[in-house]
């Protein structure tokens, strides 16, 4: 029998449930505000991490993410843009165009968007604070690709895995995914024990007791 991937392993998971594998391990990852921008599709892949900040210099640039854009080799990526400034844009469709020329999965800001509608008439999913229309030329720049970056105070490496739907956003540090996948499909199945026996007619207070959830650690 052929093994699922760890991608494919995430991908049958949701937010919640990741998150609260993360809490059992004592783990970092579960983020507060990054959410869908239109009403997209979950997105799950592994972290192209991109640093920006205020642009301080009259110099022209190349614009912000596009490098890392180009550099897409693999159909896993989803791009982790960190350092958005308040108000202004730090995705646009123009780059939607192109990061689903590269098949790249999706894109989390932790900042705002402009163009909404453009990534949305393509099915592009884009997670962040919030949108806006002004744009980051002359404002914001690209200060770093490939490096760790924090988003929402969650550090995220170049690699990590990456959830998002809904709920928000939860990264997996690529040393844990292993560990991560175990609890949390343990933790899935219990919930969906937990949903049976309230179904059933057990009483919700004895279902949801904090030592029927603590059960999962000796499972």
């Amino acid at each position: 029998m052929t093994q699922s991937s760890p991608l494919d392993r995430l991908a049958a998971l949701d937010t919640n449930t990741v998150s609260d594998a993360l809490d059992f391990l004592g783990l970092p990852g579960a983020t507060f505000g990054l959410r869908p921008l239109w009403d997209c599709p979950k997105i799950v892949g592994r972290a192209s991490t991109i640093q920006l900040g205020p642009k301080t210099g009259t110099q022209p640039t190349v614009h912000l993410i596009s490098p890392v854009i180009d550099a897409v080799r693999t159909a896993d990526r989803v791009l982790v843009i960190a350092g958005g400034v308040e108000g202004i844009s730090c995705w646009g469709d123009i780059l939607a165009n192109a990061a689903t020329a590269r098949q790249v999965r999706g894109s989390v800001i932790d900042g705002v968007s402009r163009d909404i509608e453009g990534s949305e008439s393509i099915g592009y999913p884009v997670y962040g604070r919030g949108v806006t229309m002004v744009s980051a030329r002359n404002r914001v720049v690209q200060i770093a690709a490939g490096t760790p970056v924090q988003m929402a105070g969650v550090t995220v490496e170049e690699g990590d895995y990456v959830i998002a739907d809904r709920c928000g956003t939860v990264f997996v540090p690529a040393a844990q995914i292993a560990q991560v996948l175990d609890l949390g499909e343990r933790i899935a199945r219990r919930q969906d024990a937990m949903v049976a026996a309230v179904r059933a007619g057990r009483p919700v207070a004895e279902v949801m007791h904090d030592k029927e959830f603590e059960a999962i650690r000796a499972q």
